[in-house]
C-alpha cells in the first residue's frame, strides 16, 4: 500500500521524503521492521520508540512515523511528524489491513470485572446460532475454532487489526472484545468502528496506571464517547458509574438491571452450585450458573443479543446451554464432599461478589475457607482491601502469593494483613508457598465446606523474579482431592 494512503485518516504536522512510495507492513516494535516497513515510534509506559528509529532504519524501514524528527535523518526514508503516535498508530494499522471492524459486527465490553465471562459468552452464544465469530479475551482470542494466545486483554493497534483482518477474511460475522481501561487510554481501539458496547461495572483497579480514580472511571467512558450515532450501548443500571459511562454517548442507550427499573430485567428463583433458575424479561430460564454478579452478566449478554436483532426465545434457549468461563466460578468437588471454587477474582468488588455467591447457594450450611493473595507491581492500596473483604465473609483466610513478580511475596502478604483488625487475624494464616496454602486449606475442609481459591483462575503459571512457572490453581486442588 502507498504511503499517502496510510497517511489519509492521520493529520502530519510536518512530512520530510517520498510519500509516493511502497510499504510492505507496519509495525510499532523495531525488532519486527523489515525492507519497506513503517516504522511507528511509541513513547511507551516503559520504553520511548523513538530510541529505536536507528536501528528500524538499519533492518530496512523505508518511512518513520514518529512526534519528533531525529537530529540525524538518512536520505530516502521518508519521516512523518504527528502530534501523538499512540493515537495515530490505530488509525493507520486500519487503513492499512483494509478497515476490517467495518466489514465485521464487532462489540466492544469495558468495565472492571465480568469483561472476559460477557465477551466470551456472546462468541459462544453467537456460534450456537450458526454464525461465525472471533473473541478477543484476556483468557485467548479465537478466529472461529483456532486459538491465538493473547499477551494482553487488549492487543496493540496493530496486532489487533491484524486479528480483526483475519477474522474478516475468515468469514467472521461477529466479534465481541474486551476493552481495556489501558486500551482505551492508550488508544489501542483508536480508528476502529464498534456496532456496539457493554458497560458492567466499575470498581477500583489498575490504579497503579491510571493513578486516581476518576481517571480510570473517565479511560472506561472515553468509549462510550467515541461510538457512533449507529451503534447501541448496553450499560449496567444497578451500577453508580453506569449511567455516567453513557451521558455524552451518541449510540442508542439500554439498561439491565436486578435491582432498578431497565430495558432488561431478570430475578433469581432458585439457586444451587449447579446452577440458578431466573426469570428474565417475564421468561423462565435454567442456566449453569451462580451469584447475583453472573445474573448481571447474562442480562449483558441478553441485552445485546437482543439489540443485534435475535428473539428472546432463542436467546433464552442458548443461554440454558452455556457454560462458565474457564477459570470463573469454576467448581471442583471431592469424594469427600468439599467443593473447590476456582476463581480470577483479583480485586475487593469481585472477591466481594464471588464469597456473596458462594453464601447464597452454602445458606450457611457450611463454612467457607479462602486462599487468596495479590498481584506483585501492581495497586498496592486494594491490598488490604483484598485482605478485608476475605475476612468479612470466610471463616478461615490463608493469605498467600499470587504473582509477585519483581517483589518480595512476603511484603505483599504483610501489605494484605495490615488491612486485619486482631479478631479478623486470629482466623487468618499466611503461607507464602501458594501449593501449600492451597494443600492446607484442603487439610482444613470437612464435608459441606467450601474453599475458594481466588486470583489467578484461568491462569497456567506463577510470576517470580520476572520468570513464569507453572502453577494451575486448578491443577493444584484436583490433585490434592485425589491425594
Amino acid at each position: 500500500m502507498k504511503l499517502k494512503e496510510l497517511l489519509k485518516g492521520i493529520h502530519p504536522t510536518t512530512i520530510i521524503g517520498e510519500e509516493d512510495i511502497e510499504i510492505a507492513a507496519v509495525n510499532i516494535d523495531s525488532r519486527r521492521i523489515g525492507k519497506g516497513h513503517l516504522f511507528i515510534a511509541m513513547r511507551g509506559t516503559q520504553v520511548d520508540g523513538h530510541r529505536f528509529i536507528p536501528k528500524a532504519i538499519e533492518q530496512g524501514a523505508s518511512a518513520i512515523l514518529c512526534e519528533t524528527i531525529p537530529e540525524q535523518q538518512k536520505a530516502g526514508v521518508t519521516y512523518i511528524v504527528v502530534s501523538s503516535t499512540e493515537d495515530a498508530a490505530g488509525k493507520v494499522a486500519t487503513i492499512f489491513y483494509g478497515n476490517p471492524s467495518m466489514r465485521l459486527k464487532l462489540v466492544g465490553v469495558t468495565g472492571t470485572n465480568g469483561k472476559t465471562t460477557v465477551a466470551t459468552l456472546l462468541y459462544n452464544m453467537f456460534r450456537k446460532f450458526g454464525y461465525k465469530c472471533g473473541l478477543l479475551s484476556t483468557v485467548c482470542n479465537y478466529i472461529e475454532e483456532e486459538a491465538v494466545p493473547a499477551d494482553h486483554t487488549t492487543p496493540d493497534p496493530i496486532a489487533l487489526n491484524q486479528l480483526l483482518h483475519r477474522m474478516a477474511e475468515s468469514g467472521c460475522e461477529y466479534v465481541f472484545m474486551e476493552c481495556s481501561s489501558h486500551a482505551i487510554a492508550q488508544k489501542r481501539i483508536s480508528g476502529l468502528h464498534f456496532s456496539g458496547g457493554i458497560f458492567t461495572n466499575l470498581t477500583r483497579d489498575h490504579l497503579d496506571y491510571h493513578k486516581t480514580f476518576d481517571n480510570y472511571r473517565n479511560a472506561k467512558k472515553a468509549f462510550f464517547d467515541s461510538l457512533p450515532k449507529s451503534s447501541f450501548a448496553i450499560t449496567n443500571a444497578d451500577d453508580k458509574n453506569g449511567m455516567y459511562m453513557v451521558q455524552n454517548c451518541k449510540a442508542t442507550i439500554k439498561t439491565y438491571s436486578l435491582r432498578n427499573m431497565a430495558d432488561f430485567k431478570a430475578k433469581i428463583l432458585e439457586c444451587h452450585f449447579e446452577g440458578m433458575y431466573l426469570e428474565i424479561d417475564g421468561r423462565e430460564v435454567g442456566v449453569q450458573f451462580i451469584g447475583k454478579f453472573n445474573v448481571s452478566n447474562l442480562l449483558a449478554v441478553y441485552g445485546t443479543a437482543m439489540m443485534l436483532g435475535k428473539q428472546p426465545e432463542d436467546i433464552l434457549l442458548a443461554m440454558s446451554t452455556l457454560k462458565s468461563v474457564s477459570g470463573r466460578l469454576e467448581p471442583i468437588r471431592s469424594q469427600e464432599g468439599v467443593t473447590a471454587v476456582v476463581d480470577y477474582a483479583h480485586t475487593p468488588d469481585a472477591l466481594a461478589n464471588v464469597l456473596n455467591a458462594i453464601h447464597e447457594v452454602l445458606d450457611g450450611k457450611g463454612k467457607v475457607i479462602t486462599v487468596c493473595g495479590a498481584g506483585g507491581n501492581r495497586d498496592k492500596g486494594k491490598r488490604p482491601l483484598m485482605a478485608q473483604e476475605a475476612a468479612k465473609q470466610s471463616d478461615r483466610v490463608i493469605i498467600t502469593s499470587d504473582n509477585p513478580r519483581d517483589e518480595d511475596p512476603q511484603s505483599i502478604i504483610d501489605d494484605m494483613l495490615a488491612g486485619l483488625n486482631m479478631q479478623q487475624r486470629k482466623k487468618t494464616l499466611s503461607i507464602v508457598d501458594r501449593k501449600e496454602a492451597i494443600r492446607t486449606a484442603v487439610m482444613m475442609a470437612e464435608r459441606g465446606d467450601v474453599i475458594l481459591i481466588a486470583g489467578k483462575g484461568h491462569e497456567t503459571y506463577q510470576e517470580i523474579k520476572g520468570v513464569k512457572h507453572h502453577f494451575d490453581d486448578k491443577e493444584t486442588v484436583s490433585a490434592l482431592f485425589n491425594d
